[in-house]
């Protein structure tokens, strides 16, 4: 007689909805890591982007200018004279230079005191300072620093007589302009601006004839 085939019993319907639930959830924490993949992945990229992007701007727009200093003028305000040429023993000579600092700068620029010594001959003969003040971003700030000199010490000098009888006096001058520039809150530059000028007065009119100034930017 024949063996009678076995007929294997079917699974529990329960056992059947449970297997389906797995694959469905399986299937589903597979297109969410995927799609977590693409958004950490467009996430990196435009990060990267972003950071390409300040670069640039670093290097370019917000790259850390030189300022630039200049002496625009210069005024005798007081000098009095014997016979309209020899300044008075005694008596002080009072200039008065407009100096001019300009950021070119994305940034304001900062600085403390100004300092300008006044030469003759290689000897100091006045002393000014000037307030500390701030440059706007790619804007000009002006100021006046007056400067005293002393005559008795322009006086002292052998070399005084001959040059005010020339007509023209040569005087030279050193200003300092310390400060700092600071960009996007972490880019912090410290400036020393240095000027050197030449200039020569002529006793006649009491103007400010010749001058010629040169610079030089510490970083």
């Amino acid at each position: 007689m024949a063996e009678k085939e076995q007929v294997r019993p079917l699974a529990p319907a329960s056992e059947r909805q449970s297997s389906d639930e797995e694959e469905t959830a399986a299937h589903l924490n597979k297109t969410r890591h995927r799609k977590c993949i693409k958004c950490c992945g467009c996430i990196a990229a435009l990060l990267l982007v972003e950071a390409v992007v300040v670069v640039i701007l670093i290097f370019t727009v917000f790259k850390v200018k030189d300022p630039i200093v200049r002496l625009n003028n210069v005024k005798v305000d007081k000098l009095d004279l014997i016979n309209g040429t020899t300044p008075r023993p005694g008596s002080n000579m009072s200039l008065t230079a407009d100096v001019s600092v300009k950021n070119p700068n994305y940034a304001s620029f900062k600085y403390s005191n100004t300092s300008t010594t006044l030469f003759y001959r290689g000897a100091v003969i006045g002393e000014a300072l000037g307030p500390p003040g701030q440059a706007k971003a790619r804007r000009t700030m002006n100021m006046s620093v007056a400067v005293e000199i002393i005559v008795d010490g322009l006086m002292g000098n052998p070399n005084l007589q001959s040059d005010v009888k020339s007509g023209l006096v040569d005087f030279s001058s050193y200003t300092r302009v310390g400060g700092r520039v600071k960009m996007l809150m972490i880019i912090k530059k410290h400036v020393v601006v240095k000027m050197n000028c030449t200039m020569s007065v002529n006793m006649t009119s009491q103007a400010i004839q010749k001058m010629k100034c040169k610079r030089k930017v510490k970083l």
